[in-house]
């Protein structure tokens, strides 16, 4: 496939430029489908050979790509070398093209891209991915959807490629909430709510307990005194606080598991309260600790006092901050795992919390802190429901469900599902996803329930109609077909544009894991689409002759294996029927 290719025109390149292959092939770059038929499929940047070259004066860069091409020739491989503004270009043998791209996707399955040169000589690293992490006893938030479905795709992405990935669901167990809802359970909770429906009598007891405490002291400082018994270890306490987080977890895993999302480890913030007292002695010891009027601890990480740079990391009555129990956590992590790579994913209102950690790690003596990285991102808009109340997830993957299977019952091949309810949810999730993943995610959007749920157009739902349909065409044609094909049966303009893009799919991935945007993947999985779309209409497998018939379903199969694969890096479960 591409990596062979590439690979091929490498070894010609190396032997005119004197460079060893290896430092070539990433400088060699599929060629994006344009509307133009006639397009190269691999392009050389003559720019991106000379950046090394310090050389202010060098030749004119048209006329050393120039003199470059006339030292090329064509060979069983590349049948055509031309030039561009600062490229030449190279067009495969479109019979070997086409051989070599169906017979790769075939073969190889799910890893299809994944054995690229592109990835060749890569180290298989521990990776740890923190993401999700809500707070427990409160119900699961939309704010939390996009770390959930981020980190996913960033510990399904690392898999793929052969790291070992441990997925950990770090919970807000701990903290000062836990004495408001312990003062506000004793005060206002109900044993039998509390079973029925665990979050939503936590979340009602809350609200009251915060209502009360901002009108009553002693309430205020009943849930004070409620946490220090906590964190004093006090039995009583501490059953009550287990009970809240045990019941949390059960309906978080039911979410969980409607998103296909797993969990190699809950931990929580509670996990690091005796060993965020350990992290103080250390950063104390280290002379790093200083005592401010009102009896809290903190850290200078300027050594100035810019008030910027000050982070607090024990409260006046000794208890312990986030930050300090996300040092903890870190330097845990690192004894059990001994990992090459650690990933936060949270919103990018935490930027400066993981600056200061990673910069007071580094100044404990933690040097594997340039190893912890934090993937921010921005905040979703107007995900609210048709009851405009305060938005919770498992209320928005409800009425995606109900509003997918009132848009599939208008299809007449609904009936026909043996679990209706099951595909709706699918496809729901699949175009909450595609809308998300559709931009940087550092970005901010508007979430448009109209525009998530159209079956035309780029979006989550399209794909999987696309999909479906293939699968269907597989089903219906696919008997006597699927063993043996002939190239030449595939050379129409619109099978050669699909082959090109197959092509660049190794080359979307090594970008999606280079800067961990999802949205390589997307607009890759949108284009071929479109292009399957395209010829659906034109290349008709009913009626024609069985070489060309067999040839084109080849065709369609490579398609839907790829998008398939795409899909479920994303984090989507595609449907055969819909």
């Amino acid at each position: 496939m591409a990596c062979g290719f590439r690979r091929s025109i490498a070894c010609q390149l190396s032997r005119v430029l004197d460079l060893p292959p290896e430092y070539l092939i990433k400088s060699i770059s599929a060629v994006p489908i344009s509307r133009k038929e006639e397009v190269a499929d691999f392009q050389l940047s003559v720019d991106s050979l000379l950046e090394n070259n310090n050389d202010h004066s060098r030749p004119d860069i048209q006329l050393q790509t120039m003199r470059l091409a006339e030292k090329l020739k064509c060979d069983t491989v590349v049948s055509e070398i031309s030039t561009g503004p600062g490229t030449v270009n190279f067009k495969i043998n479109r019979e070997l093209l086409t051989k070599t791209v169906l017979q790769e996707v075939i073969e190889d399955g799910s890893k299809y891209g994944l054995k690229s040169e592109l990835f060749s000589g890569l180290p298989q690293k521990k990776i740890v991915v923190e993401f999700s992490s809500p707070n427990v006893a409160k119900k699961f938030h939309v704010g939390h959807l996009r770390s959930t479905i981020i980190g996913n795709f960033i510990a399904n992405l690392k898999e793929a490629l052969g790291h070992q990935v441990t997925r950990i669901n770090y919970l807000g167990d701990w903290g000062m909430q836990f004495g408001l809802l312990g003062t506000g359970f004793q005060l206002f909770g109900y044993e039998e709510k509390l079973q029925s429906n665990p979050l939503q009598h936590l979340f009602e007891v809350y609200v009251q307990v915060n209502k009360e405490a901002a009108d009553d002291k002693n309430v205020a400082k009943s849930a004070h005194e409620f946490f220090q018994r906590l964190e004093l270890g006090d039995r009583q306490a501490l059953a009550l606080w287990q009970k809240f987080r045990d019941l949390s977890i059960e309906e978080y895993g039911r979410i969980y598991k409607r998103l296909g999302v797993h969990f190699d480890e809950y931990s929580g913030e509670s996990f690091y309260c005796e060993k965020s007292q350990e992290v103080l002695k250390l950063l104390d010891s280290k002379g790093l600790l200083q005592k401010t009027i009102k009896g809290t601890a903190v850290v200078d990480l300027s050594g100035s006092g810019d008030p910027s740079s000050i982070c607090t990391v024990m409260r006046s009555d000794g208890t312990s901050l986030y930050a300090t129990r996300d040092l903890a956590a870190a330097i845990d992590r690192m004894d059990k795992y001994n990992f090459d790579k650690m990933i936060y994913v949270t919103d990018k209102g935490q930027k400066k919390h993981f600056q200061q950690v990673f910069q007071m790690l580094q100044i404990m003596g933690y040097d594997w802190a340039e190893r912890c990285q934090h993937v921010p991102f921005g905040v979703v808009q107007g995900m609210k429901t048709r009851r405009g109340d305060v938005t919770f997830l498992e209320d928005v993957l409800n009425e995606i469900r109900l509003r997918m299977l009132q848009n599939m019952a208008s299809v007449k091949t609904t009936r026909e599902l043996e679990n209706p309810q099951e595909t709706a949810e699918r496809v729901g999730l699949a175009a909450l996803i595609i809308q998300d993943f559709r931009g940087f995610l550092l970005s901010d959007y508007q979430f448009s329930w109209d525009r998530v749920f159209q079956s035309r157009g780029d979006t989550g739902v399209f794909l999987q109609y696309t999909h479906a349909r293939l699968h269907s065409l597989e089903e219906t044609f696919g008997c006597g077909y699927l063993n043996d094909f002939n190239t030449a049966c595939l050379q129409e303009p619109q099978s050669v544009s699909i082959l090109q893009h197959l092509l660049r799919f190794d080359e979307v991935l090594y970008r999606s894991a280079q800067d961990l945007q999802p949205r390589h993947i997307v607009s890759y999985l949108l284009t071929l689409s479109h292009l399957a779309a395209v010829a659906h209409k034109t290349l008709h497998i009913k009626n024609s002759p069985p070489e060309v018939a067999g040839a084109r379903l080849h065709l369609f199969r490579a398609v839907r294996s790829v998008l398939a694969n795409g899909m479920t890096l994303l984090g989507i479960t595609p449907v055969c029927r819909m």
